[in-house]
């Protein structure tokens, strides 16, 4: 199996190679990372049980790979045992969440992106100035929920661009939207332009709520997918946006394509007559997933794999202020970054706000 970056090009006429298009970026943001290394220090500084609320991000490898290590997952505050610790997920939490661990002395450690934070702040302040705010997402994710719960009696979500014409305001002068972060840039677009045709003072954020590795990632998939009869997305069914991203590859030209947790999904029938398949994944996947579709591929006949890079990510948070508050209290050193960025470039650690 060979590698290379490369620019998109279709293969020469009457020529027969198969080969790999692998998009980059890809996989772990800087979110997902900073969570998931929240919850393995917090296993190694604490020991297990650690309890997680939700998922810790929508990855069923993950989640598995950490319970085992000794991490607890839990729908809810109330079946995590009075005064024990307990981990929020990347997406975010709402003030009733915090309320209600404080009533059972949980001892929290808030994994929140700090993306997911910045558009909570969005929804607080403009609640405080009176706005009626229309949030861009789908109902009842996570994160969606998270957002809502900061102004409930201020925020309706609006689920897609068909979802427009429900939509009903106090004040069509004192109206903002802001977004979940993992939406399709495209899609989300397409629903402030409809907004914006019915509420024409409709305001924008002061920043882009979509967050920048999910537009990264949709971008890298719109660049090599006109190429490729097929286009493989490695992620799980709950993570919005590698959804998103077999959605954004057929919108822009793959021929066909399919979502898998892991390389044992991969059915050969797909491949038949391809001669270019195109490869990413969402952004709670690890990169050993991809590594074994690869592998897989390989096995198939697609042993050259060419990388279409579009992006070069280096942003990275520090861990929640909780943990390495406890780490320095023990003495122990705290890493100020997470982990290396992917191919070993350095990376840029960010305390959240």
């Amino acid at each position: 199996m060979t590698s290379a970056s490369t620019a998109v090009h279709d293969a020469a006429p009457g020529t027969t190679t198969k080969r790999v298009l692998l998009a980059a970026p890809r996989g772990y943001c800087a979110g997902v990372d900073r969570a998931v290394v929240a919850v393995e220090k917090a296993l190694e500084h604490y020991g297990a049980p650690v309890y997680v609320r939700k998922e810790i991000v929508h990855n069923k490898f993950v989640v598995e790979t950490l319970a085992a290590r000794g991490a607890v997952f839990v729908n809810e505050t109330d079946e995590v045992p009075e005064g024990a610790r307990v981990v929020f997920s990347a997406h975010g939490v709402s003030p009733a969440v915090h309320a209600s661990a404080a009533a059972r002395s949980l001892q929290t450690i808030d994994a929140t992106c700090p993306l997911v934070t910045k558009v909570h702040k969005e929804a607080v302040r403009f609640a405080a100035e009176d706005y009626d705010i229309l949030l861009i997402g789908h109902e009842g994710h996570e994160e969606v929920e998270g957002t809502q719960g900061e102004a409930p009696e201020r925020i309706q979500v609006v689920n897609s661009p068909a979802a427009v014409d429900d939509v009903v305001v106090r004040d069509p002068d004192r109206l903002v939207w802001i977004s979940q972060t993992t939406l399709s840039v495209d899609e989300t677009m397409e629903t402030v332009r409809r907004l914006r045709e019915r509420f024409p003072n409709l305001q924008d954020p002061p920043s882009d709520d979509i967050c920048y590795a999910t537009q990264n990632r949709q971008v890298a998939v719109k660049k090599i997918a006109p190429a490729c009869d097929v286009v493989i997305t490695v992620g799980s069914a709950n993570s919005s946006n590698s959804v998103r991203l077999v959605e954004v590859a057929l919108e822009a030209g793959a021929r066909s394509s399919y979502r898998i947790d892991t390389a044992a999904e991969l059915d050969p029938a797909w491949f038949d007559g391809a001669a270019t398949v195109g490869v990413t994944s969402g952004a709670s996947v690890p990169e050993i997933l991809v590594r074994d579709v690869l592998e897989t591929l390989d096995r198939l006949g697609f042993g050259t794999v060419e990388e279409v890079r579009t992006a070069t990510e280096d942003l990275m948070f520090s861990l929640p202020r909780e943990l390495r508050a406890d780490l320095k209290a023990a003495g122990t050193p705290v890493p100020r970054l997470t982990r290396p960025a992917p191919e070993g470039r350095p990376s840029l650690a960010i305390d959240p706000a």
